[in-house]
């Protein structure tokens, strides 16, 4: 994937549009970052709920992301633009994006909810 790919996947997300974040090109949403370009070009940096999912996903695949010192213990991961495939790259850009978000956008955007209501009894 290259970068002008991701980005048109994350400009599909609720006012999303094009920035820079620590001088290297981004994706925001109402002004805050959720992934960037390194500067390297070749891998951006996603923005996650927690370390611990940091790590989880290192584990799980290891060919796609990875970590810097800079990163380590951070809600933050890297991954390989090379390697990263359309599908995970929704995935990391709606979990950023929510993570960013105004909660009254995440409420307006909301996914309607399937099926009725179940019952408590």
């Amino acid at each position: 994937m290259k970068w002008e790919q991701l980005v048109k996947l994350g400009r599909e997300l609720p006012e999303v549009v094009e920035g820079i974040w620590f001088r290297t090109p981004a994706l925001k949403v109402r002004g805050k970052a959720f992934v960037r370009l390194k500067e390297d070009g070749q891998s951006v940096v996603f923005l996650l709920e927690s370390a611990d999912e940091q790590e989880f996903l290192i584990q799980a695949l290891p060919e796609l992301y990875f970590i810097t010192d800079h990163y380590r213990g951070w809600p933050a991961v890297l991954a390989r633009l090379a390697k990263l495939r359309v599908p995970e790259c929704r995935r990391r850009l709606e979990q950023g994006w929510r993570l960013k978000a105004p909660k009254a956008l995440l409420k307006q955007h909301a996914p309607a909810s399937r099926g009725r209501p179940r019952s408590r009894t």
